[in-house]
């Protein structure tokens, strides 16, 4: 990749936002130096994997599906929440597969995405001013002195946590969670009671029905492991810079770096800056590599953060996560995806929907009118057909959760229903039902680009 000069610690030299002051470094090092001595969370062959099926989705052969919590946490962690996530992704996939007529890339937001950028470093609460909550990684929410202060000991809590994850994740992903012939137990108890129920059982019962045709013409799981099992990838953003050198690792077949904390890291809008640290790090690392846009990015930034991360034009290594707002899509999108294509650069354009439609409720929450963020998918859909372009994927916090976090949906959660099941520290997802809502629209979308419509 041309990368003499970098090393795993060359972002040292540049300008870091967004990372915590620890107090005392000499333990932060002793954590760096253990977590340099943990065995990789993925493997280089994975990410590499990875970033071939990106390439069949940067040339509109495939769709990406990202999803997951805004931040994880320490205290929520258990099996059933890993569960339930997983099993709306299924869902969701196999929602865009059939009514889409697409493979589908899958990605969590899990594993590792802990770490939040904030707006200030500090929070006020009745005159008292205390460091930011950055994430259970870093320190905690209570507002207290000592929760506060970040803890570099949370590093290897995390790292145990995301080991966990990925186990799991590994065995519902192979052990026959996946399995197609399950399509009908992946609902989740309180979505049976959705108009979108109803839809998805039709579309459960059109491939019960392809199933048994297939396995009539000699077509099944023993010959056809892709109706038992799916490949799931993870992915977080790379905020926390100590602790993704400490889990790079040198490739032995290849001599490549790689960044082992995760199959894919991204770099958000907040730490983009083309000479700052977490351009740096990334350019080095051979995972596939997010940037997010926002209306703030300016095209030829754009252009030349790609070309500094993914100087040789690979195919798959770059995706282009916009996250503009319903109102702003059509305004600053095509600007972007003109510059970008007159130069012949290779990426994967996907939807961050969620992160441009926050409001404020009435009640105190934030929130996410679920309308926001199907609109802003449908303009991004619109808006790359004009262009001649392909809308490859769309980047979602969600949970399989019943939470109401999200205003409307097919249940109608209002802003006095927000308080029932808040469960967030950070942004609000989507709950299942909403989340299978969009993949129907997404894949209607998909449906009608792929036939010209």
């Amino acid at each position: 990749m041309g990368n003499q000069t970098w090393s795993p610690s060359s972002w040292r030299e540049k300008t870091a936002l967004q990372l915590p002051t620890y107090p005392n470094t000499d333990q932060l090092q002793a954590v760096e130096q253990k977590l340099g001595g943990l065995p990789p969370l993925v493997f280089a062959g994975e990410a590499r994997r990875l970033e071939a099926q990106l390439a069949e989705v940067a040339k509109g052969k495939a769709f990406l599906l990202q999803g997951g919590d805004c931040a994880e946490s320490f205290d929520e962690f258990s099996a059933n929440h890993i569960k339930d996530t997983f099993m709306v992704l299924l869902q969701m996939a196999v929602v865009l597969t059939f009514g889409g007529q697409s493979p589908v890339v899958k990605v969590g937001r899990m594993a590792g995405q802990f770490a939040k950028p904030r707006s200030a470093d500090t929070e006020t609460i009745n005159g008292v001013t205390l460091p930011s909550y950055r994430g259970d990684i870093i320190n905690d929410n209570a507002f207290t002195a000592e929760a506060r202060t970040p803890d570099p000991e949370r590093m290897i809590q995390a790292y145990h946590q995301s080991t966990s994850t990925l186990n799991l994740l590994r065995a519902f992903s192979r052990g026959g969670m996946a399995d197609l012939h399950q399509v009908h137990q992946w609902n989740l108890n309180f979505v049976e009671k959705s108009p979108v129920s109803e839809r998805y059982h039709d579309l459960a019962d059109r491939i019960s029905e392809t199933l048994a045709f297939m396995s009539a013409c000699g077509i099944h799981p023993d010959n056809t492991p892709s109706i038992h099992e799916t490949r799931f990838y993870t992915a977080h953003e790379a905020l926390l810079l100590p602790y993704e050198q400490a889990l790079t690792r040198q490739d032995s077949l290849t001599g490549d770096w790689f960044g082992c904390s995760a199959h894919m890291l991204w770099i958000g809008d907040r730490t983009r800056q083309l000479d700052g640290a977490h351009v740096e790090y990334c350019r080095g690392v051979n995972n596939p590599i997010g940037v997010k846009a926002g209306p703030t990015t300016d095209p030829e930034d754009l252009l030349r953060l790609i070309d500094r991360i993914n100087p040789d034009n690979k195919a798959g290594r770059m995706n282009v996560i916009v996250r503009m707002g319903a109102n702003k899509v059509e305004q600053y999108l095509p600007a972007l995806i003109r510059r970008i294509e007159s130069e012949g650069r290779s990426v994967v354009w996907s939807s961050d929907p969620m992160h441009g439609n926050t409001i404020k409720a009435s009640t105190g929450y934030k929130t996410r009118p679920v309308d926001s963020v199907l609109q802003e998918v449908r303009q991004f859909f619109a808006i790359h057909q004009a262009e001649g372009t392909h809308a490859g994927g769309v980047h979602l916090e969600m949970t399989g959760r019943n939470v109401t976090e999200c205003i409307g949906g097919r249940f109608q959660i209002t802003e006095e229903d927000l308080g029932n099941r808040y469960h967030t520290f950070c942004d609000p997802r989507l709950n299942a039902d909403q989340s299978l809502e969009l993949a129907f629209l997404i894949a209607d979308s998909l449906k009608a680009a792929r036939n010209g419509n």
